[in-house]
């Protein structure tokens, strides 16, 4: 009997230690405070080189595939603080999708959704993932490529997402980002940015990708190249 009552002790005192680790340890700061507010409706220019926007084009949205099947609002509504969804055109018949989401809070429990996860929420297939770098303004920027197809329509999507001032984007990677910050007490911020092509065959989609890429970035003022490249 008394060393039942002796292991419910220890037991409690387990628990009541669990519980006050995870408090002391948990992190409290939110990087997003520390950052100055940008609104990036601002900050990306909506023409640029021969780039000029076509307001009629709506690239697929965020969307929680959990959530998607009783209600579909988008992912954003939880996650993003700002969102920039855009059309671009060169002028010689090619259209280019932009899409920016920004979330002030990127923790294990929010956390935002990498494209393969939306496109396929979305009804799509999604195929040929791979990895890559993409040489930009004397950055070796950190690339996702993959196909999304529904019905008829074939998409090539290049993105890249940033944990904090990390460019992270795998699911490992992004969790260990987390866990650095999170040791360091700071809940990071997040982006995904993300740009596809309706139309063309997969090499020709992703070398207009890489040159919008490239001639977007060149057109931001430099302290915002930051938010888009991470910072070290």
């Amino acid at each position: 009997m008394k060393s039942s009552r002796v292991g419910v002790v220890l037991a409690s005192i387990a628990i009541a230690g669990t519980a006050i680790a995870a408090e002391v340890f948990a992190p409290h700061q939110l990087m997003a405070r520390t950052a100055a507010s940008q609104s990036l409706e601002t900050v990306i220019p909506k023409q640029f080189g021969a780039w000029k926007l076509v307001p009629e084009i709506s690239p697929v949205k965020p969307v929680d595939p959990e959530a998607y099947v009783e209600s579909p609002d988008p992912l954003s509504a939880k996650v993003y603080s700002q969102e920039v969804a855009r059309g671009y055109t060169d002028g010689q018949g090619h259209i280019v999708m932009f899409l920016v989401a920004y979330g002030p809070v990127q923790n294990y429990k929010l956390k935002a959704h990498r494209p393969e996860i939306c496109y396929t929420a979305n009804g799509f297939r999604v195929s040929e993932k791979s990895s890559g770098a993409l040489d930009v303004s004397n950055n070796s920027l950190k690339i996702t490529r993959l196909i999304a197809e529904r019905e008829s329509r074939y998409e090539p999507i290049t993105y890249w997402m940033k944990v904090g001032n990390d460019i992270s984007n795998g699911v490992v990677d992004n969790q260990l980002s987390r866990l650095k910050y999170g040791l360091q007490g700071i809940i990071p911020d997040g982006a995904l940015i993300r740009v596809s092509t309706i139309g063309l065959a997969k090499d020709a989609s992703f070398k207009l990708q890489d040159q919008f890429i490239r001639e977007l970035l060149a057109a931001l003022p430099p302290q915002e190249q930051g938010f888009f490249l991470g910072k070290s």
